[in-house]
């Protein structure tokens, strides 16, 4: 709540997809997903090791293997550059700045999840990699393009996970809502 020329607004935050997901077209859906907080770690130069030993002890995962995500009760790690992962669900411990550049990224992304039957049709339409299961197996992640935007992709349980800037949810949503609008008509034209 705030003043503004004596009148009292109330504010309301909203999520980047509010209003525009989920969709569902055939069997293949598209949701928002909440994954809490997300923290950027960059380990400090020699502190690789460490840094794992310590987010092991304070959050029940390591720091992942590039193209990897380290999964455990209410947290997950998601590689997502060189030297970097996204500790994403909790608030980072606070023994975790001793070995790593440890920086909030809650407000910058936009996550989603595509699931069901077409999915990696869906995305085979969109972005330049395989992510068949057998190419793309569960815990497997990626860092690439989605039609012209920068994405993550991570493979979970249940789906495709994919991360991409707060500002393009818009556009995130409508490309691949056009693409599941299209391999469905093609499933029904069959």
């Amino acid at each position: 709540m705030r003043m503004e020329d004596g009148c009292v607004v109330e504010l309301t935050a909203l999520t980047p997809c509010n209003g525009i997901l989920p969709i569902q077209t055939g069997e293949t859906t598209l949701s928002e997903v909440d994954p809490g907080r997300i923290t950027a770690l960059m380990p400090f130069k020699g502190q690789s090791a460490d840094l794992t030993t310590a987010l092991q002890a304070a959050h029940g995962l390591r720091f992942p293997e590039p193209g990897q995500t380290t999964v455990a009760e209410g947290a997950s790690c998601v590689w997502t550059a060189r030297g970097q992962a996204f500790l994403m669900g909790p608030a980072p411990d606070d023994s975790l700045a001793r070995f790593a550049s440890v920086t909030d990224q809650s407000d910058a992304w936009t996550v989603v999840l595509l699931a069901g039957l077409d999915a990696e049709d869906v995305l085979a339409r969109l972005v330049p990699i395989d992510l068949r299961l057998s190419a793309f197996p569960e815990g497997a992640a990626a860092r690439t393009l989605c039609q012209h935007m920068t994405v993550h992709i991570s493979r979970r349980a249940e789906g495709l996970q994919l991360m991409a800037f707060r500002s393009m949810a818009r556009t995130l949503a409508h490309d691949i809502g056009e693409a599941m609008a299209s391999v469905a008509g093609r499933r029904a034209a069959g």
